[in-house]
């Protein structure tokens, strides 16, 4: 922070310079308009000061886990973080602390083994995926056949995965942008379906992670209509690369699955929201959310306590500005993401006749590694401009990025119904180590990277809330017909 005064200046020059860009492109700004932006520019490097000295991030995440620690959705622990959220919020002093009812999918975990048992004995590190049926009572036994990827699997011949076992070995990359995940996360989620096509009797996949522990990872997986529900479980990876060494000694792998595992219909939960109330523009949103939900192997640490904790944090500081900013600031904590987007789509739902006064969304949901880079989605003609604005940011360690951000699994329906989003880039690339498994625990959080987080969406949230830029292609009332 020594060159802290420096580089705000160049922000402000930066910002100051814009006027003259915008007086080019035919855009009216005036000198006020300058120095206004200049002041929200101080206010924005206030705000991020405080929060790289303030604990408060840090505080909530450590209450969150140790008060109420796994809180799947559906579950007793669900209704429990809902509680929490609410006291907390209140607690906190923001205008307005509501929740909205969510029906969500429940499900019970029960126990997973898993052994070889043909022709070398050996235990296995499993766990059940998300919404999996039980085996039989006795346990299933039969053999393995090894694909490398689900499109391999999808593309066997039903003849040699009939009867079997289908194990897909997927190995998932690390990258600082997680982009491994989404390359073999479909083994997880669609698995199951691929395996009962070809007459599989289950599926397991090897834990879509990037760590080297005996731990696997869960992880949500779906069903088709129309085809045979089977059993699935994610193996940890030191268990899959033992399963491949005894398939280059013997390709006849016999593997026993116990899974008790069952669906319990739907549950009520809710996603709890709070609102930092605008000055003048109060009916319009800038919405930074997270989700309450975990999976219920460790305590949800970082998927996702941290980004309750970020974006609660970085809103209470706003919220204890003395001047409000012009637009409101809500931050909602989404119900049930782990089991599909449910909050989400709720809430997309529930509030479309308001869609089109939020003035844009982001969601805090991929750990608390440092925010290295912020990404829009906002009308390409101003896209430059919000760059402008937001050049404080850099004091932070963020860099201005593109134009093609998706805000967040929770918000990530929101540019197809007209809403501008932001994506806050983290540090993932150790993310996938952790993320599903008993190891998402408190220690996995950097208490310096998480304030920095903070930092970084108060001043994007106070940045968006005193905007005077247009962000909505076709948002300009005299446009409609």
């Amino acid at each position: 922070m020594k060159n802290y005064n420096k580089t705000l200046c160049a922000a402000m020059i930066l910002t100051a310079l814009s006027g003259c860009q915008s007086n080019q492109s035919d855009t009216q700004v005036t000198n006020e308009t300058v120095i206004e932006n200049n002041k929200n520019n101080q206010i924005s490097q206030q705000l991020a000061t405080k929060a790289l000295s303030s604990s408060l991030s840090y505080d909530i995440v450590e209450s969150l886990t140790v008060e109420v620690g796994p809180r799947l959705a559906g579950s007793e622990k669900d209704i429990i973080a809902v509680n929490w959220a609410m006291n907390k919020l209140e607690s906190l002093g923001f205008d307005k602390v509501y929740k909205e009812s969510v029906q969500v999918p429940a499900w019970y975990r029960g126990s997973a083994k898993a052994s070889i048992i043909a022709p070398f004995e050996q235990p296995l590190v499993i766990s059940a995926l998300g919404g999996s049926v039980s085996t039989p009572d006795s346990g299933i036994q039969a053999q393995i056949v090894r694909f490398d990827t689900l499109a391999d699997l999808q593309a066997a011949d039903p003849d040699s995965v009939k009867g079997k076992i289908a194990f897909i070995d997927h190995k998932t990359e690390r990258h600082i942008t997680g982009k491994g995940y989404g390359k073999s996360v479909g083994g997880r989620s669609r698995g199951a379906v691929a395996a009962a096509e070809k007459g599989a009797v289950a599926v397991v996949i090897r834990s879509i992670g990037t760590d080297h522990d005996r731990m696997a990872h869960t992880g949500m997986m779906r069903y088709k209509d129309g085809v045979a529900k089977i059993p699935a479980a994610a193996l940890s990876a030191p268990d899959a690369d033992m399963i491949n060494a005894m398939l280059k000694r013997d390709d006849n792998i016999q593997l026993l699955l116990n899974l008790t595992s069952k669906n319990l219909g739907v549950a009520t939960s809710y996603n709890v929201i709070a609102e930092v109330t605008g000055s003048s523009k109060p009916d319009e949103v800038v919405l930074i959310g997270a989700h309450l939900d975990s999976w219920d192997e460790g305590t949800g640490a970082i998927d996702d306590g941290a980004g309750v904790a970020i974006v609660t944090a970085a809103a209470k500081l706003i919220q204890d500005l003395p001047n409000k900013p012009a637009r409101t600031i809500r931050v909602v904590l989404y119900a049930a993401e782990e089991v599909g987007l449910v909050g989400g789509k709720a809430y997309a739902k529930q509030h479309a006749d308001e869609l089109t006064t939020h003035y844009i969304a982001a969601e805090s949901d991929f750990g608390a590694g440092e925010i290295y880079q912020i990404d829009f989605n906002v009308n390409p003609a101003v896209f430059e401009q919000v760059k402008v604005e937001h050049s404080g940011m850099t004091v932070n360690g963020v860099k201005l990025g593109n134009n093609k951000a998706t805000g967040g699994p929770d918000v990530s329906m929101m540019p197809s119904l007209g809403v501008p989003v932001a994506s806050l880039r983290q540090d993932g690339t150790d993310y996938f180590d952790y993320h599903h498994t008993p190891n998402d625990t408190l220690d996995k959080i950097d208490p310096k990277a998480l304030a920095q987080n903070v930092a970084a969406y108060a001043q994007f949230a106070y940045i968006m809330a005193q905007s005077e830029l247009d962000l909505r292609p076709l948002a300009k009332k005299d446009d409609k017909k």
